[in-house]
Order: structure tokens, then C-alpha cells, then sequence
């Protein structure tokens, strides 16, 4: 089976779209079309720096100290766990390299959101010399109990969505975060 889309040039917004034909003799084959998409512009840059603070302001909620909830995590802590994922694990390495701190300043604080139950660091499948973390139900909860974004008021503004529109949204925002993610990298 032939993917939808290749990229032909990870800096431009040319992509290559496979497509399976037949030859005169009924053989299958791959010939390819070269597709220009509408490319980027200021616009676009524009429209996600004036809707990103929009969707923040009405969502925002007033930053808590760790000692005053019942979580316990700093900012710091929630920078790591908002990191990481409850199906796919992360090696420590990366999350290190980053979030800009060293290994050890890491593990200090995998130690102690390990022993509050918010992540778990387990062997690699393929490689038991390597350690990956991943996020904890109880971790998702505390993430979600100490977000700079109002659970109750994310709520009400994904309630205004028709349940495609919800799906959309939420897959934009995907790409967004991966796209974010892969800069970052």
C-alpha cells in the first residue's frame, strides 16, 4: 500500500503524492505526482500568535504553589510531566537534553514524581540498559489538577463545538504540539 503523502523537501512545501497505475500489460506500478502546496505565509504565523493567547486568557487560571495543593508539584515538576505520554515512554536523556538540564537534576526529579505515583521509569523493551518514563493515571490527574488552563473552563469552550468541530480542533492542536515538538528536538 502506498502512503497518502511524502514530503519531496522537509524546507519547502512541496510533497510527492505516490500513485499506483497499471502499465499496457496490467502490472501494477508506482508513478509519482509532484504536488505544491499553498505555502505559508505571515498570515498564518499571524493567525496562531492572535488565536493562541485568545483560547490561554479564557482558559487561564491563577498559578498555585506545590505546598498549597493537594498534588504537591511545582511548575517545574508539571514542565516535565506535561512531557510526557501514558502510552509511549521517553527517555530521561532526551527530556533532559530538552528541557535544557543536566541528567542528574532530572533524576532528582523522576525520583521524587516516581515516589508520588505520577510516572514510572521501567526498562526499554528492546534495550534493558535504557530507562523510559512515562506518565501515570494518577499523574495525568495531578497534570490536570495543576494546569495554567482551568479544566472547568477548557470544558465550556470545547461544549461551544459541534463534536466534529471538538475533533477537529483537538487535531489541530495535535499537529500543533507535534509540530511544536519536532522544532524543539
Amino acid at each position: 500500500m502506498l502512503p497518502d503523502l511524502v514530503p519531496f523537501d522537509e524546507l519547502s512545501d512541496t510533497s510527492i503524492i505516490p500513485q499506483s497505475v497499471e502499465d499496457n500489460q496490467g502490472h501494477e506500478t508506482c508513478s509519482c505526482v509532484l504536488l505544491l502546496l499553498t505555502p505559508m505565509n505571515d498570515d498564518d504565523v499571524y493567525e496562531v500568535q492572535r488565536l493562541y493567547p485568545q483560547i490561554y486568557i479564557a482558559c487561564h487560571t491563577d498559578h498555585v504553589r506545590a505546598v498549597s495543593t493537594k498534588w504537591r508539584i511545582s511548575s517545574q515538576d508539571a514542565a516535565i510531566l506535561v512531557h510526557l505520554d501514558r502510552e509511549s515512554g521517553l527517555r530521561p536523556r532526551e527530556l533532559a537534553k530538552h528541557l535544557g538540564i543536566s541528567s542528574s537534576t532530572l533524576s532528582a526529579y523522576i525520583a521524587r514524581l516516581s515516589e508520588l505515583g505520577y510516572l514510572t521509569s521501567d526498562p526499554n523493551k528492546d534495550d534493558g540498559r535504557k530507562r523510559e518514563i512515562r506518565l501515570t493515571e494518577r499523574g495525568a490527574e495531578a497534570l490536570s489538577g495543576t494546569s495554567v488552563l482551568d479544566a472547568t473552563r477548557v470544558k465550556a469552550v470545547l461544549k461551544q463545538l459541534k463534536p466534529n468541530d471538538r475533533k477537529d480542533a483537538l487535531r489541530g492542536l495535535k499537529l500543533l504540539a507535534d509540530a511544536a515538538k519536532k522544532i524543539s528536538e
